[in-house]
């Protein structure tokens, strides 16, 4: 079997334990949708830099995991895009708009409003989306202020309106966002998929820890290659990919 990025945190106790519990896969639906999380500038910064470097300037960057998760974004974002599976793209609400001061870098150093950059410099487009993953025309754009994607948004009731009934997930942090959209997606009953190599996080351990955690109770972490090619298969239901006008 293939070596998961999360066996060689596993103890022998753990690995005994999972050979006799096993795992069944939930598998895919038949209607399928996109969701990016939080693949903004405050993650990435100006361009790849290891992670102790990239934090002087972005302090709530991911460092060179955010970069080297970007190309394989990209291209599941491409076929998606290519096969008509609806994208949804969810980023932070400023601010300055939002009143919420520091949930997406609580406990990191200068997460405050006033302490970041030393008077904030660099906070203006923060919670843009990165040029490399930006929605184009006809996909969802909708903005968060808590972790979980579905939490105070619209998602559910859009995917709702689509006839959704699994949901591909890329973006950050593993540990945190990813996490807490995954465990409400499972919550409202779709099937949560995840791919691999397009979602990151800022230290390698609680990365792998919370995909094996998250492939064993809530979701299938599969790698990218398996996804596109079940993408390619996949044809679009009539009338597919568009929620009906209000």
């Amino acid at each position: 079997m293939t070596e998961r990025v999360w066996d060689k945190f596993l103890s022998e106790a753990d690995r005994e334990h999972v050979a006799v519990s096993g795992h069944t896969p939930r598998g895919f639906g038949s209607r399928p949708a996109l969701l990016m999380i939080d693949l903004y500038r405050w993650v990435f910064g100006d361009r790849p830099q290891p992670l102790l470097d990239a934090i002087k300037e972005w302090p709530g960057s991911c460092g060179l995991a955010a970069w080297d998760a970007l190309p394989h974004i990209q291209r599941l974002l491409a076929a998606a895009r290519e096969a008509g599976v609806p994208v949804v793209h969810v980023t932070g609400l400023p601010e300055s708009d939002s009143g919420v001061i520091g949930w997406a870098s609580s406990g990191r150093k200068d997460s405050g409003r006033a302490g970041y950059m030393g008077g904030g410099s660099k906070r203006e487009g923060m919670y843009d989306i990165v040029p490399e993953a930006a929605p184009i025309a006809g996909e969802a754009f909708l903005r968060k202020t808590s972790p979980s994607a579905f939490w105070g948004t619209p998602v559910a009731g859009h995917l709702t309106a689509l006839g959704a009934d699994t949901i591909i997930v890329a973006g950050e942090s593993t540990s945190g966002c990813v996490r807490a959209s995954v465990v409400d997606g499972c919550t409202h009953r779709y099937r949560m998929v995840i791919a691999e190599e397009c979602v990151f996080d800022r230290q390698e351990a609680p990365h792998a820890v919370n995909l094996f955690d998250m492939n064993q109770k809530y979701a299938d972490v599969l790698p990218l290659d398996e996804i596109i090619e079940w993408i390619g298969a996949w044809r679009a239901p009539e009338g597919y990919g568009a929620p009906e006008p209000a």
